[in-house]
Protein backbone atom coordinates (compact mmCIF):
# COMPACT_ATOMS: atom_id res chain seq x y z
CA UNK A 1 0.00 0.00 0.00
CA UNK A 2 1.52 3.61 -1.12
CA UNK A 3 0.92 6.59 1.13
CA UNK A 4 1.61 10.27 0.76
CA UNK A 5 2.78 11.53 3.90
CA UNK A 6 4.26 15.05 5.42
CA UNK A 7 7.51 13.30 7.20
CA UNK A 8 10.18 15.71 9.40
CA UNK A 9 13.65 15.08 8.48
CA UNK A 10 15.42 17.62 10.80
CA UNK A 11 14.73 21.05 12.08
CA UNK A 12 12.11 23.02 9.76
CA UNK A 13 12.58 20.05 7.03
CA UNK A 14 9.18 18.87 6.23
CA UNK A 15 8.52 16.80 2.43
CA UNK A 16 5.64 15.82 1.61
CA UNK A 17 6.58 12.17 -0.10
CA UNK A 18 4.98 9.49 -1.76
CA UNK A 19 6.59 5.92 -0.29
CA UNK A 20 5.65 2.54 0.19
CA UNK A 21 4.35 1.21 3.52
CA UNK A 22 5.52 -1.63 4.89
CA UNK A 23 3.92 -5.00 5.25
CA UNK A 24 0.90 -4.99 8.16
CA UNK A 25 1.46 -6.82 11.12
CA UNK A 26 -0.89 -9.23 12.72
CA UNK A 27 -1.15 -6.92 15.46
CA UNK A 28 -1.56 -4.07 13.32
CA UNK A 29 -3.84 -2.05 11.80
CA UNK A 30 -4.27 -0.14 7.94
CA UNK A 31 -6.24 3.07 8.24
CA UNK A 32 -7.45 5.54 5.73
CA UNK A 33 -6.68 9.35 7.23
CA UNK A 34 -9.83 11.51 6.16
CA UNK A 35 -8.55 14.53 8.20
CA UNK A 36 -6.01 16.05 10.44
CA UNK A 37 -5.92 19.63 12.05
CA UNK A 38 -2.83 21.42 12.62
CA UNK A 39 -1.71 22.12 15.98
CA UNK A 40 0.78 24.56 17.52
CA UNK A 41 2.67 21.49 18.75
CA UNK A 42 3.43 20.50 15.05
CA UNK A 43 5.31 24.05 14.76
CA UNK A 44 7.24 23.41 17.94
CA UNK A 45 7.89 19.46 16.81
CA UNK A 46 8.86 20.84 13.39
CA UNK A 47 11.59 23.70 14.09
CA UNK A 48 13.12 21.95 16.73
CA UNK A 49 13.29 18.71 14.87
CA UNK A 50 15.51 15.75 17.00
CA UNK A 51 15.79 18.52 19.86
CA UNK A 52 11.76 17.78 20.63
CA UNK A 53 11.11 15.47 23.27
CA UNK A 54 8.91 13.37 21.40
CA UNK A 55 10.97 13.50 18.06
CA UNK A 56 13.77 10.28 17.82
CA UNK A 57 17.00 11.61 17.40
CA UNK A 58 17.59 9.17 14.18
CA UNK A 59 15.07 11.09 11.98
CA UNK A 60 17.70 11.89 8.98
CA UNK A 61 17.66 8.77 8.52
CA UNK A 62 14.43 7.43 9.70
CA UNK A 63 11.59 10.35 9.42
CA UNK A 64 8.30 10.24 11.29
CA UNK A 65 4.96 11.20 10.34
CA UNK A 66 3.72 14.81 11.64
CA UNK A 67 0.04 15.37 12.37
CA UNK A 68 -1.52 13.99 15.72
CA UNK A 69 -5.03 15.34 15.60
CA UNK A 70 -6.52 12.80 13.49
CA UNK A 71 -9.44 11.18 12.38
CA UNK A 72 -10.05 8.42 9.98
CA UNK A 73 -11.43 4.65 8.56
CA UNK A 74 -9.87 1.70 9.31
CA UNK A 75 -8.96 -0.64 6.01
CA UNK A 76 -8.16 -3.37 7.50
CA UNK A 77 -7.52 -5.20 11.09
CA UNK A 78 -4.84 -7.12 11.72
CA UNK A 79 -5.74 -10.88 13.53
CA UNK A 80 -5.05 -9.63 16.85
CA UNK A 81 -7.88 -7.21 16.18
CA UNK A 82 -10.36 -8.57 14.45
CA UNK A 83 -12.76 -9.21 17.46
CA UNK A 84 -12.77 -5.57 18.32
CA UNK A 85 -12.45 -3.36 15.58
CA UNK A 86 -13.07 -3.92 11.64
CA UNK A 87 -13.10 -2.33 8.25
CA UNK A 88 -15.52 0.95 7.74
CA UNK A 89 -15.45 1.84 11.60
CA UNK A 90 -14.61 5.68 11.66
CA UNK A 91 -12.06 6.13 14.53
CA UNK A 92 -9.99 9.03 16.47
CA UNK A 93 -6.67 8.63 18.47
CA UNK A 94 -5.20 9.34 21.74
CA UNK A 95 -1.46 10.24 20.40
CA UNK A 96 -0.54 10.85 23.90
CA UNK A 97 -0.13 6.92 24.56
CA UNK A 98 2.57 6.88 27.25
CA UNK A 99 4.21 3.68 26.29
CA UNK A 100 7.30 3.11 27.74
CA UNK A 101 9.11 0.84 24.72
CA UNK A 102 8.05 3.89 22.05
CA UNK A 103 11.10 5.17 20.15
CA UNK A 104 11.25 8.13 22.70
CA UNK A 105 10.04 6.09 25.55
CA UNK A 106 6.98 7.48 27.69
CA UNK A 107 6.87 10.32 25.64
CA UNK A 108 6.61 8.79 22.22
CA UNK A 109 3.50 9.57 19.98
CA UNK A 110 1.65 9.10 16.53
CA UNK A 111 2.36 12.71 14.67
CA UNK A 112 5.77 12.86 17.02
CA UNK A 113 7.49 9.68 16.83
CA UNK A 114 6.61 7.15 14.68
CA UNK A 115 7.62 6.20 11.04
CA UNK A 116 4.34 4.88 9.82
CA UNK A 117 1.79 6.56 11.96
CA UNK A 118 0.88 10.66 12.00
CA UNK A 119 -2.77 12.55 10.62
CA UNK A 120 -0.93 14.30 8.12
CA UNK A 121 -1.19 11.70 5.84
CA UNK A 122 -3.41 9.61 3.27
CA UNK A 123 -2.55 5.89 4.45
CA UNK A 124 -1.04 5.01 7.83
CA UNK A 125 -0.23 1.71 9.91
CA UNK A 126 -1.30 2.13 13.68
CA UNK A 127 1.23 -0.04 15.56
CA UNK A 128 -0.14 -2.51 18.00
CA UNK A 129 0.65 -0.44 21.47
CA UNK A 130 -1.87 2.24 20.05
CA UNK A 131 -4.87 -0.19 20.45
CA UNK A 132 -2.92 -2.40 23.38
CA UNK A 133 -3.03 1.19 25.28
CA UNK A 134 -6.88 1.84 24.59
CA UNK A 135 -5.77 4.65 22.45
CA UNK A 136 -7.90 3.80 19.36
CA UNK A 137 -10.67 5.62 20.10
CA UNK A 138 -14.35 4.43 18.24
CA UNK A 139 -16.38 7.51 16.67
CA UNK A 140 -19.80 7.43 15.19
CA UNK A 141 -20.96 10.83 14.29
CA UNK A 142 -21.74 11.70 11.02
CA UNK A 143 -18.47 14.01 9.69
CA UNK A 144 -14.89 13.17 10.84
CA UNK A 145 -13.79 16.91 11.57
CA UNK A 146 -15.46 16.47 15.58
CA UNK A 147 -13.19 13.61 15.78
CA UNK A 148 -10.12 15.11 14.47
CA UNK A 149 -10.54 17.67 16.88
CA UNK A 150 -11.43 15.66 19.85
CA UNK A 151 -7.61 15.68 20.92
CA UNK A 152 -7.56 19.75 21.22
CA UNK A 153 -10.50 19.34 23.32
CA UNK A 154 -9.24 16.74 25.45
CA UNK A 155 -6.40 19.02 26.08
CA UNK A 156 -9.08 21.34 27.35
CA UNK A 157 -10.96 18.68 29.22
CA UNK A 158 -7.85 17.19 31.68
CA UNK A 159 -6.81 21.28 31.99
CA UNK A 160 -9.86 21.85 33.70
CA UNK A 161 -10.09 18.25 35.60
CA UNK A 162 -6.41 19.37 36.67
CA UNK A 163 -7.40 22.66 38.59
CA UNK A 164 -7.19 21.87 42.56
CA UNK A 165 -8.44 23.71 45.95
CA UNK A 166 -7.98 22.83 49.27
CA UNK A 167 -9.75 22.99 53.00
CA UNK A 168 -8.48 25.02 55.66
CA UNK A 169 -6.80 22.17 57.99
CA UNK A 170 -6.43 19.68 55.21
CA UNK A 171 -4.28 18.38 52.80
CA UNK A 172 -6.35 16.83 50.44
CA UNK A 173 -6.70 18.84 47.10
CA UNK A 174 -10.26 18.96 45.77
CA UNK A 175 -9.68 18.67 42.07
CA UNK A 176 -11.35 20.40 39.04
CA UNK A 177 -12.97 23.99 39.16
CA UNK A 178 -15.13 25.25 42.09
CA UNK A 179 -18.72 24.81 41.30
CA UNK A 180 -20.07 28.32 41.05
CA UNK A 181 -17.15 29.77 41.20
CA UNK A 182 -15.59 32.75 39.37
CA UNK A 183 -13.07 32.02 36.31
CA UNK A 184 -11.28 33.93 34.25
CA UNK A 185 -9.87 33.30 30.64
CA UNK A 186 -6.58 35.43 29.75
CA UNK A 187 -5.89 35.30 26.28
CA UNK A 188 -8.92 33.28 25.52
CA UNK A 189 -9.71 33.86 22.06
CA UNK A 190 -7.64 31.94 20.02
CA UNK A 191 -8.47 28.51 19.11
CA UNK A 192 -8.08 26.62 22.31
CA UNK A 193 -9.30 29.34 24.17
CA UNK A 194 -12.66 29.14 21.65
CA UNK A 195 -12.56 24.90 22.98
CA UNK A 196 -12.08 26.04 26.55
CA UNK A 197 -15.29 28.41 26.44
CA UNK A 198 -17.30 25.76 24.14
CA UNK A 199 -16.28 23.02 27.36
CA UNK A 200 -17.22 25.33 29.98
CA UNK A 201 -20.52 26.26 28.64
CA UNK A 202 -21.57 22.54 27.82
CA UNK A 203 -19.65 20.60 30.61
CA UNK A 204 -22.75 19.03 32.38
CA UNK A 205 -21.46 18.80 35.68
CA UNK A 206 -19.76 21.72 36.95
CA UNK A 207 -19.82 25.13 36.34
CA UNK A 208 -18.59 28.55 37.31
CA UNK A 209 -21.16 31.53 37.80
CA UNK A 210 -18.87 33.99 36.83
CA UNK A 211 -17.07 33.75 33.39
CA UNK A 212 -14.90 36.17 31.72
CA UNK A 213 -12.80 35.99 28.61
CA UNK A 214 -10.04 38.15 27.61
CA UNK A 215 -8.17 39.13 25.26
CA UNK A 216 -6.45 42.35 23.27
CA UNK A 217 -8.20 41.87 19.38
CA UNK A 218 -11.64 43.34 19.57
CA UNK A 219 -12.81 41.22 16.64
CA UNK A 220 -11.51 38.05 17.63
CA UNK A 221 -13.83 38.73 21.06
CA UNK A 222 -16.56 39.97 18.83
CA UNK A 223 -16.40 36.16 16.87
CA UNK A 224 -15.94 34.44 20.58
CA UNK A 225 -18.89 36.77 21.69
CA UNK A 226 -21.28 35.74 18.71
CA UNK A 227 -20.48 32.06 18.83
CA UNK A 228 -20.74 31.64 22.59
CA UNK A 229 -22.96 34.30 23.54
CA UNK A 230 -23.76 35.56 26.43
CA UNK A 231 -27.39 34.20 26.25
CA UNK A 232 -26.69 31.24 26.45
CA UNK A 233 -24.04 30.79 28.98
CA UNK A 234 -27.33 32.98 31.08
CA UNK A 235 -29.43 29.25 30.40
CA UNK A 236 -26.33 27.19 31.79
CA UNK A 237 -26.53 29.57 35.12
CA UNK A 238 -23.27 31.23 34.08
CA UNK A 239 -22.90 35.28 33.66
CA UNK A 240 -20.78 35.55 30.97
CA UNK A 241 -18.23 38.23 30.45
CA UNK A 242 -15.93 39.48 27.06
CA UNK A 243 -13.79 41.63 28.01
CA UNK A 244 -10.74 44.01 25.77
CA UNK A 245 -7.55 44.27 27.95
CA UNK A 246 -5.24 45.96 25.47
CA UNK A 247 -6.03 49.93 27.48
CA UNK A 248 -6.33 50.55 31.00
CA UNK A 249 -5.92 48.62 33.91
CA UNK A 250 -6.32 45.11 32.97
CA UNK A 251 -5.80 44.23 36.85
CA UNK A 252 -8.38 46.45 38.48
CA UNK A 253 -11.04 45.94 35.76
CA UNK A 254 -11.08 42.18 36.29
CA UNK A 255 -11.00 42.52 39.92
CA UNK A 256 -13.96 44.51 39.60
CA UNK A 257 -15.73 42.28 37.26
CA UNK A 258 -15.23 39.67 40.37
CA UNK A 259 -16.34 41.91 42.57
CA UNK A 260 -13.13 42.85 44.39
CA UNK A 261 -13.10 39.08 45.44
CA UNK A 262 -10.73 37.26 42.70
CA UNK A 263 -10.91 34.39 40.56
CA UNK A 264 -11.17 31.22 42.07
CA UNK A 265 -9.46 29.63 38.67
CA UNK A 266 -7.41 31.74 35.82
CA UNK A 267 -6.42 29.72 32.71
CA UNK A 268 -3.58 31.97 30.80
CA UNK A 269 -4.13 30.64 27.24
CA UNK A 270 -0.89 32.62 26.16
CA UNK A 271 3.04 32.39 27.05
CA UNK A 272 3.52 35.75 27.43
CA UNK A 273 4.78 36.89 30.77
CA UNK A 274 2.58 39.65 31.66
CA UNK A 275 -0.31 37.93 31.23
CA UNK A 276 0.84 35.29 33.44
CA UNK A 277 1.78 37.99 35.68
CA UNK A 278 -1.63 39.26 35.52
CA UNK A 279 -3.48 36.26 36.11
CA UNK A 280 -1.61 35.69 39.53
CA UNK A 281 -2.52 39.09 40.18
CA UNK A 282 -6.31 38.78 40.34
CA UNK A 283 -6.20 35.30 41.76
CA UNK A 284 -8.16 34.77 45.28
CA UNK A 285 -7.73 33.37 47.84
CA UNK A 286 -7.25 29.64 47.03
CA UNK A 287 -6.75 30.73 43.67
CA UNK A 288 -5.74 27.93 41.14
CA UNK A 289 -3.70 30.20 38.07
CA UNK A 290 -3.34 26.90 35.07
CA UNK A 291 -0.95 27.85 32.62
CA UNK A 292 -2.35 26.36 29.44
CA UNK A 293 -0.15 27.12 26.77
CA UNK A 294 3.52 25.57 26.09
CA UNK A 295 6.13 27.97 25.88
CA UNK A 296 8.84 27.41 23.01
CA UNK A 297 11.54 28.63 24.73
CA UNK A 298 12.80 26.12 27.53
CA UNK A 299 13.95 29.47 29.32
CA UNK A 300 10.82 31.28 29.64
CA UNK A 301 9.79 32.44 33.37
CA UNK A 302 6.85 34.94 34.91
CA UNK A 303 7.28 36.97 38.37
CA UNK A 304 5.04 34.88 40.62
CA UNK A 305 3.45 36.32 44.18
CA UNK A 306 4.87 33.71 46.46
CA UNK A 307 3.71 35.83 49.46
CA UNK A 308 0.25 35.16 48.33
CA UNK A 309 1.64 31.27 47.98
CA UNK A 310 2.17 31.31 51.23
CA UNK A 311 -0.44 33.31 53.09
CA UNK A 312 -3.71 32.91 50.43
CA UNK A 313 -3.41 29.71 49.52
CA UNK A 314 -2.56 30.89 45.86
CA UNK A 315 -1.02 28.27 43.31
CA UNK A 316 -0.04 27.09 39.78
CA UNK A 317 -1.07 24.12 37.84
CA UNK A 318 -0.19 22.75 33.95
CA UNK A 319 -1.08 20.14 31.94
CA UNK A 320 0.43 19.24 27.95
CA UNK A 321 -2.37 17.23 26.72
CA UNK A 322 -5.16 15.28 27.78
CA UNK A 323 -5.72 11.80 28.49
CA UNK A 324 -7.86 9.10 26.67
CA UNK A 325 -10.45 9.57 29.45
CA UNK A 326 -10.56 13.15 28.28
CA UNK A 327 -10.64 12.63 24.66
CA UNK A 328 -13.07 9.51 25.37
CA UNK A 329 -15.40 12.65 27.35
CA UNK A 330 -14.49 15.19 24.39
CA UNK A 331 -16.56 12.19 21.91
CA UNK A 332 -19.03 11.65 24.46
CA UNK A 333 -19.98 15.84 24.58
CA UNK A 334 -19.55 15.88 20.50
CA UNK A 335 -22.27 12.91 20.38
CA UNK A 336 -24.71 14.93 22.79
CA UNK A 337 -24.68 17.74 20.66
CA UNK A 338 -20.96 19.91 21.43
CA UNK A 339 -20.22 21.10 17.67
CA UNK A 340 -16.24 22.19 17.79
CA UNK A 341 -16.72 24.17 14.48
CA UNK A 342 -16.21 27.55 15.83
CA UNK A 343 -12.27 26.24 16.67
CA UNK A 344 -11.96 26.09 12.49
CA UNK A 345 -11.29 29.57 9.83
CA UNK A 346 -9.37 27.54 7.78
CA UNK A 347 -9.65 24.20 5.31
CA UNK A 348 -6.72 23.24 3.04
CA UNK A 349 -5.30 19.68 1.29
CA UNK A 350 -2.43 17.33 1.84
CA UNK A 351 -0.78 19.93 -0.10
CA UNK A 352 -0.94 22.90 2.05
CA UNK A 353 0.74 21.29 5.39
CA UNK A 354 4.54 21.66 4.98
CA UNK A 355 4.12 26.03 4.56
CA UNK A 356 1.22 26.37 7.10
CA UNK A 357 2.73 24.25 9.44
CA UNK A 358 6.42 25.66 9.27
CA UNK A 359 4.43 29.53 9.03
CA UNK A 360 1.57 28.70 11.86
CA UNK A 361 1.95 31.53 14.36
CA UNK A 362 1.64 33.95 11.19
CA UNK A 363 -1.20 32.54 9.92
CA UNK A 364 -4.53 34.47 11.36
CA UNK A 365 -7.52 33.06 12.53
CA UNK A 366 -8.46 29.62 14.47
CA UNK A 367 -7.41 25.79 13.50
CA UNK A 368 -6.38 25.23 10.13
CA UNK A 369 -8.26 21.71 9.14
CA UNK A 370 -6.72 19.61 6.29
CA UNK A 371 -8.27 16.96 4.34
CA UNK A 372 -5.58 14.41 3.22
CA UNK A 373 -6.80 13.00 0.13
CA UNK A 374 -7.83 16.40 -2.08
CA UNK A 375 -5.42 19.05 -3.58
CA UNK A 376 -6.34 22.60 -2.02
CA UNK A 377 -4.14 25.45 -1.06
CA UNK A 378 -4.59 26.65 3.07
CA UNK A 379 -7.95 29.12 2.55
CA UNK A 380 -9.97 31.15 4.84
CA UNK A 381 -13.53 29.82 5.10
CA UNK A 382 -13.87 33.76 5.03
CA UNK A 383 -12.44 33.59 1.75
CA UNK A 384 -15.13 31.09 0.24
CA UNK A 385 -17.25 33.94 -1.28
CA UNK A 386 -14.22 35.50 -3.06
CA UNK A 387 -12.81 32.51 -4.81
CA UNK A 388 -16.24 31.25 -5.61
CA UNK A 389 -16.41 34.03 -8.14
CA UNK A 390 -14.22 31.84 -10.65
CA UNK A 391 -14.52 28.67 -8.82
CA UNK A 392 -17.60 26.90 -8.19
CA UNK A 393 -16.56 24.62 -5.52
CA UNK A 394 -15.70 27.21 -3.53
CA UNK A 395 -18.93 29.26 -4.45
CA UNK A 396 -21.12 26.20 -2.97
CA UNK A 397 -18.89 25.45 -0.08
CA UNK A 398 -19.35 29.53 0.78
CA UNK A 399 -23.11 28.75 0.93
CA UNK A 400 -23.43 25.92 3.09
CA UNK A 401 -20.73 27.66 5.60
CA UNK A 402 -22.78 30.93 5.65
CA UNK A 403 -26.15 28.57 6.13
CA UNK A 404 -24.18 27.28 9.33
CA UNK A 405 -23.41 30.92 10.99
CA UNK A 406 -20.30 31.29 8.97
CA UNK A 407 -18.84 27.60 10.14
CA UNK A 408 -17.91 24.51 8.94
CA UNK A 409 -19.88 21.93 9.11
CA UNK A 410 -21.07 17.91 7.80
CA UNK A 411 -22.76 19.03 5.09
CA UNK A 412 -19.55 21.30 3.87
CA UNK A 413 -17.71 18.24 4.57
CA UNK A 414 -19.24 15.91 2.55
CA UNK A 415 -19.36 17.87 -0.35
CA UNK A 416 -15.51 19.13 0.10
CA UNK A 417 -14.79 14.94 0.13
CA UNK A 418 -16.64 14.85 -3.46
CA UNK A 419 -15.75 17.80 -5.48
CA UNK A 420 -12.24 19.00 -4.41
CA UNK A 421 -9.52 18.05 -6.62
CA UNK A 422 -8.15 14.85 -5.79
CA UNK A 423 -4.24 14.72 -4.54
CA UNK A 424 -2.12 14.40 -7.28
Amino acid sequence: MKTKAVRLYGQCDLRLEEFELPAMKEDEILAKVVCDSICMSSYKSSHQGADHKRVPDDIAENPTMIGHEFAGEIVEVGSKWQGQFKPGDKFSIQPAINYENGPVGILSAPGYSYRYIGGDATYVIIPNEVMEQGCLLPYNGEAFYPASLSEPLSCVVGAIHANYHTTPGSYVHSMDIKENGKMALLAGVGPMGLAMINYVLHREDRHPSLFVVTDIDQARLDRAASLYTKEYAASRGIELHYVNTKEGDAVATLREISGGTGYDEVVVMAPVAPVVEQGDAILAQDGCLNFFSGPSKTDFSARFNFYNVHYASTHIVGTSGGNTDDMKESLDLMGKGLDPAGLVTHIGGLNAVVDTTLNLPSIPGGKKLIYTHIEMPLTAIADFAEKGKTNPVYAHLDELCKANMGLWNAEAEKYLLANADKLN
